[in-house]
C-alpha cells in the first residue's frame, strides 16, 4: 500500500509545515499519546495507550472522506519525521469547521499550537468557511490560550467524554468568525 495521500494540502508556517499523516508516523504518535498527560487533555486519546492504535489512527485520517483532514505538524526536513503535534478540522454542514489539536508535552508553549492555527484558519476562509468552532476541558489553559490568541470568543460551556479521564469534563466552547460571513 502506497504512502501517498490524496490531494490534501499542505502549508508552511516559520517554523514548520503542516503535512499529511503518513504512516511512518504511528511510531511517533504513539509515544506522544502514551503521555498522561497529553492523553487527559484531550477526548479521545485514551490512557494506558493500546499497542497498534496508532497505526489505525494513521489509517482512518489519511481517508478524508468523513469530512476531517488531519495534519502533522512537522518541524523536520523533507527526509526526517519531525512530527511534534497534529491538528485536525472536521466540516461541519452549517458551513462550519470544527478544529482540533495537541502539541507533544516537549514542545507545548513555544507557539506551535498558535502558528499550526493560523494556517488552518487561513485554509477555512480559503474554503469559504463561515466560522471554526473548538472545545476545550476548562482545566486546559494551554490550549484556551490558542484559541483566545487566535481570535475565537467564548460562546458557552458543555462537556466532552475523556477517555483518558473515564469521565465526562466541562468544557468551553469558542467560535471564530471567518470572513465577516456571518
Amino acid at each position: 500500500m502506497s504512502d501517498v495521500t490524496h490531494d490534501q494540502p499542505e502549508f508552511v508556517t516559520e517554523r514548520m509545515r503542516l503535512r499529511p499523516l503518513r504512516r511512518t508516523d504511528a511510531g511517533v504518535i504513539a509515544l506522544y499519546c502514551g503521555d498522561a498527560g497529553l492523553a487527559r487533555m484531550t477526548s479521545a486519546i485514551p490512557h494506558p495507550y493500546p499497542p497498534g492504535l496508532a497505526e489505525s489512527y494513521v489509517n482512518r485520517a489519511r481517508d478524508t472522506s468523513d469530512g476531517e483532514t488531519v495534519w502533522a505538524l512537522d518541524t523536520g526536513d523533507d527526509d526526517m519525521n519531525g512530527l511534534i503535534g497534529l491538528i485536525s478540522l472536521r466540516l461541519r454542514p452549517e458551513g462550519e469547521g470544527e478544529v482540533g489539536f495537541w502539541v507533544a508535552p516537549a514542545f507545548q508553549g513555544a507557539g506551535y499550537a498558535s502558528e499550526a492555527m493560523e494556517a488552518i484558519i487561513g485554509h477555512a476562509e480559503g474554503l469559504g468557511l463561515k466560522a471554526l468552532v473548538a472545545q476545550a476541558f476548562q482545566d486546559n489553559l494551554a490550549s484556551i490560550k490558542v484559541l483566545t490568541r487566535s481570535g475565537f470568543e467564548y460562546e458557552g460551556e458543555g462537556e466532552l467524554y475523556s477517555l483518558a479521564r473515564a469521565a465526562t469534563v466541562p468544557t468551553f466552547r469558542y467560535r471564530r468568525v471567518l470572513g465577516g460571513r456571518e
